[in-house]
């Protein structure tokens, strides 16, 4: 007796969320962003090949809703006063040099390509190899992305890269240092 692929969706949800969120910045959005993935991929389940990476399959069906709405919209709303961005964070509980609200704000003025490659390489923990696949471009390209996001971050947060960060926030470590071995909750 095969195991129905559809099961495994509902394991991915938390995670397709947060990709979500990292692209859109917009809860609202970014809910309905992952219900129109899910219906895309339940109605295209057979498509799916039983035996490959369910996660993969499934933000990169979320990754082109992404992009497939941004180029219908034509234009991206503005978070301009920070309310969104700000709704999303949360203060650690630390008094280390490197606060949330300051990555958020630096996380915000990447580009969608590096914002991209950071969160799947850095924070969701797919390697440059996947990320390439999802994306659809070579891995040179992800790992170019990747390396220019962690200096751009660097540089826009005033942090020497080889500066120990002081902080307890491991998917932010793993975004700005390229450790995957961070703690990732």
């Amino acid at each position: 007796m095969s195991v129905d692929p559809r099961d495994e969706i509902v394991q991915h949800l938390p995670a397709l969320r947060a990709f979500a969120l990292s692209l859109t910045r917009n809860g609202a959005l970014a809910d309905d962003m992952v219900q129109d993935s899910l219906v895309k991929a339940w109605t295209k389940i057979d498509s799916y090949e039983p035996g490959t990476n369910m996660r993969a399959w499934l933000f990169t069906i979320l990754r082109n809703t992404y992009y497939s709405n941004r180029r219908k919209a034509g234009r991206e709303v503005a978070d301009v006063d920070g309310v969104y961005t700000a709704s999303l964070s949360e203060k650690p509980a630390h008094d280390g040099r490197l606060q949330m609200s300051d990555f958020h704000i630096a996380f915000a003025k990447l580009n969608d390509e590096q914002r991209e490659a950071l969160i799947l390489v850095g924070a969701s923990g797919f390697s440059y190899e996947e990320a390439a696949e999802m994306c659809g471009v070579a891995v040179g390209t992800i790992k170019s992305r990747t390396n220019r996001a962690r200096s751009r971050l660097a540089e826009l947060m005033h942090l020497d890269m080889d500066e120990a960060l002081e902080m307890t926030d491991g998917a932010t470590l793993a975004v700005i240092s390229g450790n995957r071995t961070a703690s990732v909750g």
